[in-house]
């Protein structure tokens, strides 16, 4: 890519995604509810129905299940249609249309027809928002063959990811998280993205211990990385990416080279990812390369509380990640 470098945030590149794939694809279009809305997606939409007219940016009314299965019904019959889950946590009333449909059609029908639907889910959490309102679940669906999941951690990749899945012969889960969506970035004009590109990458190079995470989770990682290298810790941070197909070879790469791995996740430990790449590491690496147990720093095992006091012990932040670190030095 050349040109002149734009500064954008987290939220403003999402819309950039957006719009870079839909003036590219006449057939590519944007359903789900409060699409219209800025209390709902914030600015990472605004104004595309002006833009792009409210017959591509459709806004519905309150149906996970009907808007899903309308755009993998749509996707089925040649068009690629982004659906706009505002919280993951009411997405699981279209449980059915992602896992058993468009997850398996592909397959079912021998590889002849696949549904090119993106699925974009926003995790939305804290404020207050309790349980039903601050759930992160990208572990259920990595858990699923046949759908790619997307976690995108900076601006960039919340654009690029976005065209990526927008242009993707599979289906497609997007998981975008509102705790970044400030983060800002001076990024090149965008271009076309092959979804097969996305792979773990190192944002910070180190020596010590290896720290891999995704999404807001990176930020935590990069956050305790700083803590630590004042204290003469280098940590090498990962970012993971794309955590289904999720490929490990850098992870496993790195962990055996420092001989020490934490992974941090925003789900909880059990069946989630933390647990897939600590996985991975034991699987691949020697023990006898490891200088320290592997760890994780995850949220606990509880549902998310709704009172700001408790949210603030509930939720890891990057001195938790660092502690759990130095714990592997003592």
């Amino acid at each position: 890519m050349s040109g002149a470098l734009q500064t954008l945030t987290y939220a403003d590149a999402i819309r950039a995604g957006f719009e870079y794939a839909m003036a590219r694809n006449p057939k590519c279009f944007a359903i789900g509810q409060g699409l219209w809305s800025p209390w709902y997606v914030g600015n990472s939409m605004k104004d595309l129905d002006k833009r792009f007219g409210k017959e591509r940016v459709i806004d519905t009314p309150v149906s996970e299940l009907a808007t899903t299965g309308a755009a993998v019904g749509a996707a089925l019959n040649g068009y690629h249609p982004i659906v706009v889950h505002p919280r993951m946590d009411f997405m699981i009333l279209a449980a059915d249309q992602i896992v058993n449909q468009a997850a398996k059609w592909r397959h079912m029908l021998g590889g002849k027809v696949s549904p090119t639907v993106t699925i974009r889910a926003i995790i939305n959490r804290g404020g207050e928002q309790g349980a039903q309102h601050s759930q992160a679940l990208h572990s259920w669906y990595a858990h699923i063959p046949g759908i790619r999941v997307l976690m995108p951690a900076t601006a960039a990749d919340a654009r690029d990811m976005l065209i990526a899945a927008a242009q993707s012969p599979d289906p497609v889960m997007y998981i975008d998280d509102r705790w970044c969506y400030e983060l800002t970035e001076d990024l090149p004009p965008a271009a076309d993205v092959d979804v097969r590109s996305i792979a773990p990458i190192v944002r910070r190079s180190g020596r010590d211990v290896t720290i891999a995470a995704a999404s807001f989770s990176l930020a935590l990682a990069l956050g305790a990385a700083e803590k630590l290298a004042e204290e003469g810790i280098d940590a090498e941070v990962i970012d993971v990416r794309q955590i289904n197909p999720l490929e490990p070879a850098l992870i496993i790469e790195s962990a055996a080279r420092t001989g020490r791995f934490v992974a941090v996740d925003g789900g909880w430990s059990t069946c989630g990812l933390a647990g897939e790449l600590i996985a991975c590491v034991a699987e691949s690496v020697p023990p006898a390369k490891l200088r320290a147990p592997l760890l994780r720093v995850t949220l606990p095992a509880a549902p998310a509380p709704t009172s700001a006091p408790l949210e603030k012990l509930y939720y890891p932040t990057s001195e938790t990640v660092a502690h759990r670190v130095r714990s592997l030095f003592a």
